[in-house]
């Protein structure tokens, strides 16, 4: 059974429009097949919204927002998730929908470099699943391989 893994819309554009190579080990477990990245039309929404936004320089033209959407899309498996009792109030409402979604699928990670989020896993809630930064998974990632 592949990993299922959320993203937050940083950790997505740090993929799609700033070629971080960072995310080199998230992005084979993907193409391996053993893990697959879970979007829902809440966090779908988003990242439609912020590609148009001024990226530094990484502003995209329509053509590049399509293809950037195109790409996330055939990437991610679409799912619906409903909220989940006891899930932590995120500061930030507008993260909160990461929350749901990585619940509600039964992700095992939420990678992000949100602060809020962050702050939620050093507050040791008892969440059904890990909130990590892009490199925290690639180093636990790194400590399972080598066990």
């Amino acid at each position: 059974m592949p990993l299922r893994l959320v993203l937050d819309t940083n950790v997505w554009l740090d993929w799609l429009v700033f070629s971080d190579t960072g995310l080199e080990p998230v992005q084979s477990l993907v193409n391996d097949g053993k893990a697959e990245i879970i979007i829902d039309t809440d966090c779908d929404a988003e990242l439609v919204r912020v590609l148009d936004y001024p990226l530094q320089k990484w502003t995209l033209d329509a053509d590049a927002q399509a293809a950037c959407i195109r790409r996330f899309r055939s990437i991610a498996r679409l799912a619906s998730a409903a909220p989940v009792p006891g899930l932590p109030q995120c500061r930030d409402p507008d993260d909160q929908k990461f929350l749901i979604l990585a619940a509600g699928a039964d992700a095992h990670y939420l990678l992000t470099k949100d602060h809020a989020l962050l702050k939620l896993a050093k507050a040791r809630y008892r969440l059904p699943f890990h909130i990590v930064t892009p490199e925290g998974f690639r180093a636990l990632r790194s400590v399972e391989f080598k066990t």
